[in-house]
């Protein structure tokens, strides 16, 4: 096989997108080119099947995180939902290319969990084939917006790098040692670090 499920059906809630997050680094190393573990489909946009048919009950942050930690986690991108009905921000998770080219980076690398707080967040990351890495920081938590702080040494990393941001597409400038982001509830801020040249 080239691909398989490593749980049940996910549903469109927090709770089993979070259940997702938490589980997938026992089955990291059995991923790579030409063999994928597989969480289940992604539930943006309008899903659902016959008389069940509805926009998809997680939050715009929530499908933020979803598509953030599928690409991460370089599993398949099968869309649960009904092309002819998509609207511009589904459109727009669906199609950015960098955090696309996460997903599909030639190396293959499952992303693991390198730093957590328990159940308030989680930082997950991955190699890249051209060296760098990709990081996402990732609010578990309830309590609203937190403070995360990637710190170097969770990516055993000694030097200065530039910090990019996938999603808006844009340079954070250069750090050295850590990278704070303010991120909000059951969201997500998706980075790549470059080194310095």
């Amino acid at each position: 096989a080239n691909t398989w499920r490593t749980g049940g059906d996910i549903r469109d809630n927090w709770k089993s997108l979070k259940s997702r997050l938490l589980s997938q680094d026992k089955w990291a190393p059995f991923a790579g080119p030409g063999h994928w573990n597989d969480p289940d489909m992604l539930v943006v946009g309008y899903v659902g099947w016959g008389h069940g048919e509805h926009p998809s009950k997680l939050t715009a942050d929530e499908q933020y995180t979803h598509i953030s930690a599928w690409c991460l986690l370089s599993v398949p991108l099968l869309l649960g939902c009904d092309l002819t009905k998509l609207d511009p921000f589904t459109l727009n998770l669906l199609t950015n290319d960098e955090v696309l080219a996460l997903n599909q980076d030639p190396l293959g690398k499952q992303a693991t969990i390198v730093s957590r707080d328990g159940d308030n967040w989680i930082i997950m990351a991955k190699e890249l084939a051209d060296g760098s890495i990709a990081a996402g920081l990732f609010n578990t938590g309830d309590s609203g917006d937190q403070e995360i702080t990637l710190n170097w040494d969770a990516l055993h990393l000694n030097t200065a790098y530039v910090v990019r941001d996938l999603w808006r597409q844009k340079n954070l400038g250069t750090f050295n040692k850590t990278f704070t982001a303010k991120v909000p509830q059951h969201g997500v801020v998706l980075i790549s670090l470059q080194k310095v040249k």
